[in-house]
């Protein structure tokens, strides 16, 4: 009979220990419903149509990196204006850059445009390349080229189109976008997307431009996003996602019982012990 009371004695402690356990793992994490985790909500079986937003191209900025390689009919000649020989751009998407984003950014080889919007090129000399895009720059460099090149063709690449992601999501990180178009939906890929402490309905891209920067929040529970102008990110855009009240009640909470039940946990494991 005392070999039977001590078992159950020692069971019902156990039990209490597992108990006590349970109840502060419950009181340690926060509910979160379908509702704030779920993108682009709409009536279900609903079939609709939305404008997205006009497409970004982006201009050639004073402060940007342009690489420049040049190719023709005549490799020899066509030297002479390649002097960054070593440094070469692969065509891929932005998704393809995300392990490359997690490391240091490397020094890359390339004409950096000055304050007055010119790069300096060989043979050619000082050529204005500021508000232009990549394919004006083409036309505009392939036309100067026939005068030396036989059938010339050019590659530019703009090095400086980097974004940044912050916040809850899973890797935060800045990344460079090798084909300069990239969606914020994308970029949130990108970062391995929010994490569920994050706030969904307050996403906030920063953006400078002309001197001034501006903030706007987009919810992306909302199908409305394919149709802002925060859509397409600009060149060195900021997106911010914001922990919500899950993540900050949850960090309280822990501060403020995690003492409490380890000194519960303590006491409990020590009168067991004794039967």
């Amino acid at each position: 009979m005392k070999s039977f009371l001590t078992h159950f004695i020692r069971n019902q402690h156990l039990g209490v220990i597992i108990v006590t356990l349970a109840l502060g793992s419950n009181l340690l994490t926060g509910c979160v419903s379908t509702k704030q985790l779920s993108y682009f909500q709409d009536e279900a079986g609903k079939l609709d149509t939305l404008t997205v937003a006009a497409r970004y191209v982006p201009t050639i900025q004073p402060g940007d990196v342009l690489s420049v390689q040049v190719s023709s009919l005549n490799p020899e000649a066509s030297a002479f204006f390649n002097p960054y020989t070593s440094f070469a751009v692969a065509d891929r998407s932005p998704q393809a850059s995300s392990s490359a984003s997690t490391t240091p950014l490397p020094a890359v080889n390339g004409y950096l445009v000055d304050n007055t919007g010119m790069i300096e090129l060989p043979v050619l000399g000082k050529v204005n390349v500021s508000g232009r895009t990549v394919n004006q720059l083409k036309d505009q460099l392939r036309g100067s080229l026939k005068e030396y090149l036989k059938e010339p063709t050019v590659n530019i690449r703009n090095q400086n189109f980097r974004i940044s992601v912050m916040g809850e999501v899973t890797r935060p990180s800045l990344f460079t976008i090798p084909n300069e178009q990239i969606t914020l939906l994308e970029a949130l890929s990108l970062s391995g997307d929010v994490t569920i402490y994050g706030r969904r309905d307050n996403v906030l891209v920063i953006r400078e431009e002309n001197g001034k920067r501006t903030f706007s929040r987009i919810d992306l529970t909302k199908r409305d996003l394919f149709t802002s102008p925060f859509y397409y990110l600009h060149p060195n855009d900021v997106v911010y996602v914001e922990p919500g009240r899950v993540r900050a009640a949850t960090a309280d909470r822990t501060n403020q019982l995690a003492p409490v039940i380890l000194a519960a946990m303590s006491f409990l494991a020590i009168i067991a012990s004794r039967f």
